[in-house]
């Protein structure tokens, strides 16, 4: 469940510390009762930014499946075994 807090509460920075090192997901902060940040771990962030860049790359490999654009993988193996004598 989200966790929203109001924007007064920022002057506990340590008690936001430790908010953000409990929780995976990102804390919504509010003002005048309208969204107005979001702040997260730096684990949490990374770990998001990996999951986004990995999303990225498989919606780019399906997209080269659709075109066609692949190649079978033991004949690609056979060249390179040629190629450097394995």
């Amino acid at each position: 469940m989200p966790r929203i807090i109001p924007i007064r509460d920022l002057k506990d920075t340590a008690a936001i510390s430790q908010m953000c090192s409990e929780s995976t997901e990102p804390i919504y902060i509010t003002k005048n009762g309208y969204g107005n940040m979001v702040i997260m771990s730096m684990e949490a962030y990374e770990k998001k930014m990996f999951m986004t860049d990995v999303y990225s790359k498989l919606a780019e490999a399906e997209a080269e499946v659709r075109e066609g654009k692949v190649s079978d993988a033991r004949e690609g193996l056979t060249a390179l075994r040629e190629k450097y004598g394995l």
